[in-house]
């Protein structure tokens, strides 16, 4: 958090004197909800500055047979990602990611496996153009009432014989 609060900082997004409000509560913030509304105009939407470094990539695929795959840390969110896997767990971890966009659309063709999605605050997953077959589904509900939407995650496609969870 305090990284991406000084980026901003750097590219000119915050002020001397708003970096250092932001840093006072990111320090002294005791849940994940007290520090979402820290960042959650600080990453690059259509039309605004982008976060210093490293650019999201328009699409990612990812095509695994077997094992698993993991997404964790800083990664940057892309706009798309396009995930066939077969028989493999999938984990995206959102927790800590750049997030530069308002959505991420999913398209998925999995068979067996799982699909894990560890979600922050104000985060919404939306799995209604997912068509799913002997499989199980499990998204919590939206962010909690008075945290600001940070990403909508959009699931298309279809799953068969796995798990896709949401948590």
């Amino acid at each position: 958090m305090v990284d991406i609060l000084r980026v901003a900082a750097g590219d000119g997004r915050l002020t001397a004197g708003e970096l250092d409000e932001h840093l006072e509560a990111a320090r002294s913030a005791r849940t994940l909800g007290e520090l979402a509304p820290l960042t959650v105009d600080l990453g690059a939407r259509p039309g605004r500055a982008g976060l210093a470094g490293p650019r999201a990539k328009g699409v990612i695929r990812i095509g695994q047979h077997g094992g698993s795959v993991v997404r964790s840390g800083g990664w940057i969110v892309p706009r798309r990602l396009e995930l066939r896997a077969r028989w493999c767990v999938v984990t995206l971890d959102f927790t800590t990611a750049v997030i530069t966009h308002d959505t991420l659309d999913i398209k998925m063709n999995m068979r067996g496996g799982s699909l894990v999605l560890v979600t922050g605050p104000g985060m919404v997953v939306d799995a209604d153009e997912l068509s799913v077959r002997y499989a199980g589904v499990s998204i919590r509900p939206a962010a909690e009432p008075g945290v600001p939407a940070t990403l909508g995650v959009h699931l298309a496609g279809r799953i068969r014989y796995g798990r896709i969870e949401a948590r």
